[in-house]
């Protein structure tokens, strides 16, 4: 079945780096478009940055400068590098996939499981 799996969260002070993975199996990845998305306990999920499948990137501003958003379609896998670091990006972080066939007839649409990002000050 399709899966997502995101990796690459920990616990890491402020002003360090973390580099996120999300691998896909079961799809066409080259077509989709990635998101990252974060939440945290009370919260909407809220899109962090994408990436399309032409490699177009686009990002919050609470992360633009901060984070890079890649691909890697041989791969099948998207990264999301993430520094520096601070305490206000700790949440769990959410791999997207999405494709849209030309006429919109179709929307296929799968999530991970979250990976958690923990930020100490």
């Amino acid at each position: 079945q399709v899966q997502l799996v995101e990796s690459g969260g920990g616990l890491v002070q402020a002003g360090g780096s973390l580099r996120l993975s999300c691998t896909a199996s079961e799809i066409a990845f080259s077509i989709y478009d990635i998101g990252w998305y974060r939440q945290t306990p009370g919260k909407q999920r809220e899109l962090v940055a994408t990436i399309t499948s032409n490699s177009k990137t686009n990002y919050s501003d609470s992360v633009k400068g901060r984070f890079t958003i890649s691909r890697a379609n041989a791969e099948n896998t998207a990264y999301l590098q993430m520094n520096p670091l601070k305490s206000e990006d700790t949440a769990v972080y959410y791999c997207n996939a999405e494709y849209r066939d030309p006429y919109n007839t179709y929307t296929y649409n799968y999530w991970g499981q979250g990976t958690q990002v923990t930020v100490s000050s």
